[in-house]
């Protein structure tokens, strides 16, 4: 019989680095912050970049040279969907909207997921792809 998934709580610490005025110490993210932070930093990591596990990471930029079309939005999504299930096991039933904007040679990206075992709304992130010069 399969039960319920309850997570615990979640912490870490947030990559500004600006100690707290007051406490002067380093800020926290914590639970669902922390979890959006996660994914968000899984999806902007390009594979090969993290030293001890080359594998982390989507190739989402690497699309960005790539014509604007209907199949170069299904492979972002698709490679971020694979992504955040790959290395993200705190998240479920990941959704990911792209638009794209041809006049900034730009994509709008939006990650909606649920985290497990929180009894928290379901969760996003938006971010802009861009190509630099």
């Amino acid at each position: 019989m399969a039960g319920t998934r309850v997570s615990r709580g979640f912490k870490d610490i947030s990559f500004s680095f600006s100690p707290h005025p007051i406490t002067k110490d380093l800020p926290v993210l914590t639970n669902e912050r922390a979890i959006v932070r996660s994914v968000r930093n899984l999806v902007e990591t390009i594979p090969t970049e993290r030293f001890f596990n080359p594998l982390i990471g989507s190739s989402v930029r690497a699309s960005l040279f790539e014509n604007m079309s209907p199949t170069l939005v299904a492979v972002i999504e698709d490679q971020i969907i694979q992504t955040v299930t790959n290395f993200e096991p705190r998240v479920d039933n990941i959704h990911v909207n792209v638009d794209g904007r041809p006049e900034r040679n730009a994509l709008n990206v939006t990650v909606f997921f649920d985290v497990v075992g929180l009894s928290v709304p379901t969760q996003s992130f938006n971010f802009l792809l861009e190509s630099t010069r």
